[in-house]
């Protein structure tokens, strides 16, 4: 039986309608390319907050090539990144849009994601062998702008909630950092988290951990930079840190990452003081599968084929995924010995979640 159905069987502008969805995804994908070309050639800082520019300004700014500059500004205004003055033939990149793609301590910055997108996408051909053969891929393995891209996305998030509305959000947790306890930060790649807290809370001591070597030998050179006397950052999984009791431990976007998270919480509890809380940051996900189904939803799913699945596939075999609901991570945690799990706070791109006896 031939499965293709008849023109006349079908709804032909449905079908146009999904071939123009399509396109766009198309311009989309290639636009996010593009994105980070000019990311990192520096054409989105030379446009910023600089008015009217020609491609011949903007390449002369930049010591760029005019005739790709050329082409460039026309896909950015084809997809409403920049915008055209047609009568006089010239480009501007509105303050707003400079906002989130220029200023990298502005809890809008965005820039980041381009990064870790164009990270993702080199490591099709392991995850379609993945798909074929249930493997895994570690995080160490995928490209180095995963990195680099995941600390400069996050840090505008961490900037913006970190100490205005997550840690108060566990109660008692800010009195206490401001007597001086010891925290564990788990997964803290670069350590973008671990150091916001060190400086605001100068009498804590933080310790991050992190199995990826390269990511704690950036932290440290951070740390340094900012010439913080307490903080430590050492290279170790989250289910084999020994340093000594914790106070408070945290997870950022990284529990669902982890193969073995049952094992690892029941780590975290065995290095807990008697009244030690573990906050765990998690990325936004609905409670059902079909609230999931919007642009926060398609981003983090994406993010869970291509890279956290398989991470935690290939260092335990247990998968939360990206996008696992609060009712799965409960279970989790309540097999990792813990009985209070709770959803204190919130953002459209995060859960943040209190987890202690």
């Amino acid at each position: 039986m031939n499965n293709t159905m008849v023109s006349s069987e079908i709804n032909v502008q449905k079908v146009e309608d999904f071939l123009g969805r399509v396109i766009t995804d198309f311009g989309g994908a290639l636009g996010v390319s593009l994105a980070f070309i000019g990311d990192q050639l520096g054409l989105y800082k030379a446009m910023a907050y600089a008015g009217p520019l020609t491609s011949e300004e903007v390449a002369d700014r930049t010591g760029t090539s005019e005739r790709y500059v050329r082409e460039w500004l026309i896909n950015q205004a084809a997809g409403g990144y920049i915008e055209y003055d047609a009568k006089a033939r010239k480009y501007m990149l509105p303050d707003e849009h400079a906002v989130a793609l220029t200023e990298e301590e502005s809890p809008y910055y965005v820039a980041g994601g381009f990064q870790i997108i164009n990270g993702l996408i080199k490591a099709e051909d392991r995850i379609k062998s993945n798909f074929l053969k249930g493997g895994g891929m570690k995080w160490g393995e995928h490209h180095h702008d995963l990195f680099d891209g995941t600390e400069r996305f996050f840090k505008p998030s961490y900037l913006g909630n970190l100490l205005n509305s997550w840690l108060p959000a566990i109660n008692g947790m800010v009195n206490k950092l401001e007597s001086g306890i010891a925290v564990a930060d788990l997964g803290c790649g670069h350590g973008v988290s671990t150091i916001l807290m060190a400086e605001a809370f100068p009498k804590s001591h933080f310790f991050g951990f992190d199995n990826h070597e390269p990511s704690i030998k950036k932290a440290r050179t951070h740390g340094k930079e900012k010439k913080l006397k307490n903080v430590t950052f050492q290279v170790s999984g989250a289910a084999d840190f020994n340093s000594q009791q914790f106070d408070f431990i945290t997870f950022f976007d990284c529990l669902h990452d982890m193969g073995d998270p049952v094992g690892v919480l029941k780590h975290c509890k065995k290095m807990l003081r008697k009244d030690g809380v573990i906050m765990a940051v998690e990325p936004m996900a609905g409670r059902k599968t079909e609230e999931n189904f919007n642009p926060v939803g398609r981003v983090y799913s994406a993010a869970s084929v291509l890279c956290c699945t398989p991470n935690a596939l290939a260092t335990g075999g247990y998968a939360l995924g990206t996008v696992a609901a609060d009712e799965e991570l409960e279970k989790v945690v309540k097999n990792g010995g813990f009985k209070h799990f709770k959803r204190v706070t919130e953002t459209p791109f995060n859960r943040v979640f209190e987890i202690k006896e």
